[in-house]
């Protein structure tokens, strides 16, 4: 049995690539219904800066393929994708999806939002039907990891978001932001975060646009700003100055159009538009706009990596939890390896002792109940002894030599008894 992984994310690929392979959640029960096409046991975990696909299988080899199979083309990824794909087995595999749970493989290290996504993933999985115990176990060791680095370290004390690393980079070009008008755009929990941050630094004429307005009007209540239908959207581009893109949509929500009339009537007002969602929520045409300063994801990245010097030093303390986490899942994954061997190595025992047990009894037609329970259990314990090391030293090793060793010395594949 092995474990493999292919994906894609925001330093193995630009953001062009990234989106196309971006999955909305409303889609994933009907993308691992596909992955069942290539693969057995599987999870599809998304976010909003990687994709991937996790599996378990026979041979690393052919499942390996099959990851990458699924990514490019039931993803509709283009062929040139390749080059962005990187594809781990195993251990190294296991040590991966650990670190991403931990945050450290996040453009925000340390962040709470991949944890509870890898939690999603999971139970989309399980749903669907697509994961085995081994797959299960990994992905909640995994996300043990990850609890256990959140409480055990200060890799997540007041770490940033990426909405918060929005909100920083608009106050980096804006000189006031109590005298900003401030659009967001999208009112789930990237939005709800934007919101908070936005009035925590003071910002007092902030709207909130959602195509679920029920949404809008509960994060406004908790924060503060307005809820607005998106039906309103081009009258309150007209007086924006910032303007935070971070909804959950397949498709651009502000297009060159919109943006282009309104800044037909403010010309000389300049327009920060700052999309951290994925797929972009703006058309990228919109940064040929006059006096229109668009920034993506992959713009943040250096208020990320100044963040994560900020935190290379619980970096260390975390990693000694995956490695120990780690160590609890190769014993463990050595122990389920050696399972088939131990079930047959007790299975073969137990009808030899059954065996000579009921011939014993042919030529002790005089022992009474109890003394036949008492051989029975007698010989059971002999079985147990003699079968405790052998146990054992199945449960030492990879799996693969002690199983065969074992094998060979008890005879388990010839079909005879001993």
């Amino acid at each position: 049995m092995h474990f493999s992984l292919a994906g894609i994310n925001h330093r193995t690929a630009p953001m062009e690539v990234r989106e196309k392979a971006a999955i909305d959640p409303k889609g994933l029960p009907g993308l691992l219904h596909l992955l069942r096409q290539h693969l057995q046991n599987g999870i599809i975990f998304s976010t909003c800066n990687r994709t991937e696909v996790y599996a378990t299988g026979s041979r690393a080899s052919e499942l390996e393929k099959a990851c990458v199979d699924f990514l490019t083309n039931s993803m509709c990824l283009p062929p040139d994708t390749a080059p962005y794909l990187y594809v781990m087995s195993d251990q190294t595999a296991c040590e991966h999806l650990f670190s991403v749970a931990c945050g450290l493989d996040s453009m925000v290290i340390g962040e709470y939002e991949v944890l509870g996504q890898a939690g999603q993933a999971l139970a989309a999985a399980e749903k669907a039907g697509t994961v085995n115990l081994p797959l299960r176990h990994i992905f909640e060791s995994a996300i043990r990891t990850g609890r256990r680095a959140r409480g055990e370290t200060g890799i997540s004390r007041n770490s940033l978001s990426l909405s918060s690393i929005a909100v920083n980079k608009a106050l980096d070009v804006v000189n006031d932001i109590a005298k900003s008008r401030i659009i967001i755009i999208g009112a789930g929990e990237a939005g709800r975060l934007a919101l908070r941050v936005a009035c925590g630094r003071g910002a007092i004429d902030t709207a909130v646009v959602s195509r679920t307005l029920q949404r809008a009007v509960y994060i406004t209540g908790q924060y503060g700003g307005r809820p607005v239908s998106p039906d309103m959207l081009a009258v309150e581009l007209r007086h924006a100055d910032i303007v935070i893109a971070c909804a959950a949509s397949p498709h651009p929500v502000l297009h060159h159009r919109q943006v282009s009339e309104a800044m037909s009537g403010r010309p000389q007002l300049p327009m920060i538009i700052i999309d951290i969602a994925l797929p972009r929520n703006v058309e990228p045409a919109v940064s040929g706009i006059n006096n229109v300063h668009l920034y993506n994801m992959d713009d943040l990245n250096g208020i990320a990596d100044n963040h994560r010097q900020e935190r290379e030093a619980e970096v260390a303390a975390v990693k000694r939890i995956i490695e120990e986490e780690l160590d609890l899942l190769i014993r463990w994954w050595q122990g389920y390896r050696s399972r088939p061997v131990i079930k047959s190595l007790m299975a073969r025992a137990e009808k030899i002792r059954e065996a000579q047990y009921h011939r014993a009894l042919k030529k002790l037609p005089s022992l009474s109940e109890d003394e036949k329970q008492s051989v029975d259990l007698l010989t059971k314990s002999i079985v147990d002894k003699i079968l405790r090391d052998p146990i054992l030293y199945l449960k030492s090793g990879s799996g693969t030599e002690q199983a065969e060793t074992v094998s060979r010395l008890f005879g388990l594949d010839d079909g005879k008894d001993l």
